[in-house]
């Protein structure tokens, strides 16, 4: 339990279906400040719900995992010139690992979380599937768990629309019916990103080029910037450019520069090929050697027609039907067939092939 309405309502839809249940609430990060997350603040509204609902709460710190296996490696991720999705990484290494060990030493037979994503069960297999809520499903930040992690785990959310929590939450009196929805980077919440980054990784300050390899700005540090951003670049006016906004295409950690274009579709930021690595399957292998499917690149994105060559250690090429915009290295790739998500591998390098 996290405090919020999501979890609020699975406990409480688990606790009508007449299971015993306990919640646990945990504590990934240390600090605690008006612009990041309050655990002190998330942990009170766990209580009140339990409270509300009748049931125990424990409390369970993962403070040191967390920065072990998740915050070092997002920082490491940065200083290499990549862009990491801690989420996905947490989910793994923490939420459905630590916890989950955590609550069956507890005594605990299963899991449930508040996430928005369905598991099915189908004879030896278990199978990922999308929530029934689109604009909710979260499967992109689950495509890491193996068979095992999904075998005792329980997403009572999957069949529901979110209105459809929050008018549980309010029909049952839970005091989290209308709080805000948690964002940021995962257990650590919302913060002015570079201000936060730099307070453990160095920039400096260096040269912004153009397509043409003109000087056109400088900027505070390679290792805080990603493909596709717009935002906070601070080009002014440059000789002989139009109006029209500049968005990072390339960047070099090694020589500390960021190349940049005009224009929200120049061709520079899109690509239809893929090299990723790491890749891993729900299902313990991939579908085929090669395969077709949907994927996206990043988790809001639409599901994108592609074609998978899986090579051998988990090696990926993967080929678009269209033009995919701003493909960062670092970020997952993650595929779907239909409803089922298969599995996802880290972006390595994008280029357009003819």
């Amino acid at each position: 339990m996290s405090g919020g309405v999501d979890s609020s309502v699975t406990a409480s839809l688990l606790a009508d279906a007449g299971h015993r249940v306990t919640g646990l609430f945990m504590k990934n990060w240390e600090e605690d400040d008006a612009q990041g997350c309050s655990a002190a603040t998330d942990l009170a509204d766990a209580e009140r719900v339990a409270s509300v609902l009748g049931i125990e709460l424990r409390t369970v710190n993962f403070a040191t995992e967390y920065w072990d296996r998740v915050f070092t490696e997002f920082l490491r991720e940065h200083e290499a010139g990549r862009t990491p999705n801690p989420d996905v990484i947490c989910n793994r290494e923490i939420k459905f690992k630590e916890f989950k060990a955590h609550a069956e030493w507890l005594g605990a037979e299963k899991v449930a979380t508040g996430h928005y994503a369905r598991v099915v069960h189908e004879d030896s297999d278990i199978k990922l599937l999308r929530a029934k809520d689109r604009s909710k499903d979260q499967t992109y930040f689950l495509h890491a768990l193996s068979q095992s992690a999904l075998a005792a785990v329980e997403f009572p959310l999957g069949e529901l629309h979110k209105s459809e929590v929050r008018t549980l939450a309010a029909a049952r009196g839970l005091p989290t019916h209308d709080k805000r929805d948690s964002t940021g980077i995962c257990f650590i919440g919302e913060r002015p990103f570079r201000q936060f980054l730099g307070r453990f990784l160095r920039g400096q300050q260096g040269p912004i080029l153009d397509q043409r390899g003109r000087l056109v700005g400088s900027h505070r540090g390679a290792v805080f910037y990603t493909i596709g951003q717009r935002r906070g670049i601070g080009i002014g006016g440059v000789a002989g450019t139009t109006n029209e906004p500049w968005y990072v295409y390339a960047k070099c950690v090694t020589d500390n520069t960021l190349q940049v274009v005009q224009g929200t579709h120049h061709p520079l930021l899109y690509s239809n090929t893929v090299r990723a690595s790491r890749a891993h399957w729900i299902a313990g292998t991939p579908p085929g050697g090669t395969f077709y499917a949907t994927a996206k690149t990043r988790y809001r994105q639409p599901d994108q027609a592609c074609r998978v060559a899986a090579g051998a250690g988990g090696l990926l090429e993967v080929l678009f039907e269209l033009p995919q915009r701003a493909i960062t290295p670092g970020q997952f790739i993650v595929f779907y067939d239909g409803e089922e998500c298969l599995g996802g591998a880290i972006i390595e390098a994008s280029w357009t092939a003819h």
